[in-house]
């Protein structure tokens, strides 16, 4: 292979790898948290009727999926119970669901700026809102 192939292979790779950076984002939800925008809390409770809750995805609503599990390894929610994250503010797609069991339907939520937004979550689609 002479130089002028690795380079060219070099810049292919490093072509793809800037291409493939911008679509991260779309794939995993988006950043919860990004700098210079203010910032909320948020809490999803769950007021299911008996369902746990061993994954939440959180994407921002931009995002092309609704991205990646955002609860640590080993946490379940059960009902009534709730879990908290910072995040920015702005706009979200929540789902919540069990592995083995599949999930629920999906709520979109605009979080306030320096607020603390609860989502009350029922499973159904049907869920409230409480920003404090």
């Amino acid at each position: 292979m002479t130089v002028q192939s690795y380079l060219k292979a070099g810049a292919a790779a490093a072509g793809m790898a800037v291409v493939l950076s911008g679509c991260a984002s779309l794939i995993t939800g988006g950043d919860l948290i990004r700098e210079g925008e203010p910032m909320a809390r948020f809490t999803f409770e769950n007021r299911s009727e008996g369902q746990p809750f061993d994954t939440i995805l959180i994407s921002t609503c931009q995002a092309s999926s609704y991205g990646l599990d955002r609860l640590p390894q080993g946490v379940v929610i059960r009902p009534g119970q709730s879990y908290s994250w910072d995040v920015s503010a702005g706009c979200y797609d929540v789902m919540a669901g069990m592995t083995g069991q599949g999930s629920t339907p999906g709520e979109r939520i605009t979080i306030p700026p320096r607020t603390h937004f609860t989502l009350y979550y029922d499973g159904k689609g049907t869920s409230r809102q409480d920003v404090r």
